[in-house]
């Protein structure tokens, strides 16, 4: 019985530590940094998007244009 209960003693110290230690670590990614990175992305991707067409000068995605112009010219 006594060994039982020092197994079962150390077993939860054990965890105890595994859980301290997790909670502790400050490796990871936080939501700021995740944000950061969406936002860098949407805004080099419009920048690109921006250069293409003043590198045409033209319309790139014309089935684009249109789909804009047919969803706030929605007569229903």
């Amino acid at each position: 019985m006594r060994k039982l209960v020092l197994s079962t003693q150390r077993n939860m110290v054990n965890k105890m530590n595994s859980v301290k230690g997790a909670l502790k670590s400050k490796s990871g990614e936080g939501f700021v940094d995740t944000a950061v990175k969406i936002l860098m992305s949407v805004v080099i991707g419009a920048l690109v998007l921006s250069g293409l067409y003043l590198l045409f000068k033209d319309t790139v995605l014309p089935t684009l244009v249109q789909r804009i112009t047919e969803m706030f010219n929605f007569k229903g």
